[in-house]
């Protein structure tokens, strides 16, 4: 598997893998995965990468969803990334309302700090991709890679960059194909 065996990587959910909805994702039948992101997933996957999933999902919170509906969704996202033979080494995920003040919510690090203690290892320079500047915020509080995808928000998100710094990709097929061609014999 190379040096990079084991090497994390982080994901937003909503926008990044999949298709986002300003009204949320609320079942497993809504969660329909962006052309490319899979295959992606799968690529990450075989060359040795620890793909681990964070997302806040407020609709918990917010009461559109259950934590069991949240967890359903998952699975159906863990499903397709196998079915595409690739494989999710974690999902952690925010149900929080923004006016909640926790820790876990994007910006906020506590999930990154939480998957640094599971796993073991700090995310200084792990590539953290997202849609969002709240994605680009958390991980430049922990010392990780940002990187931002036009994707869901992210058209709106390079527009508000400011002096935040985040390599930007079209998608995250293209952000995995970055870094994948980065590493000795890519």
């Amino acid at each position: 598997m190379g040096e990079a065996a084991g090497q994390l990587i982080v994901l937003d959910r909503d926008g990044v893998i999949n298709q986002d909805s300003a009204d949320y994702i609320k079942s497993p039948s809504e969660w329909l995965a962006i052309p490319g992101s899979l295959e992606a997933i799968a690529g990450l996957h075989r060359a040795g990468w620890r793909v681990v999933v964070v997302s806040n999902q407020s609709g918990v919170g917010r009461g559109l969803f259950s934590a069991r509906t949240l967890k359903a969704i998952n699975a159906r996202m863990e499903h397709e990334v196998e079915a595409a033979g690739g494989s999710l080494a974690g999902v952690y995920c925010c149900p929080h309302r923004p006016d909640e003040g926790c820790d876990c919510r994007k910006p906020a690090p506590g999930l990154l700090r939480q998957i640094e203690r599971d796993f073991g290892r700090s995310l200084l320079d792990a590539p953290l991709i997202g849609d969002k500047l709240s994605d680009i915020d958390a991980a430049l509080a922990v010392g990780a890679r940002p990187m931002l995808v036009r994707t869901g928000y992210g058209q709106q998100a390079a527009k508000t960059l400011g002096d935040r710094k985040a390599e930007i990709h079209a998608d995250l097929a293209s952000a995995v194909s970055a870094l994948l061609d980065e590493r000795p014999g890519g």
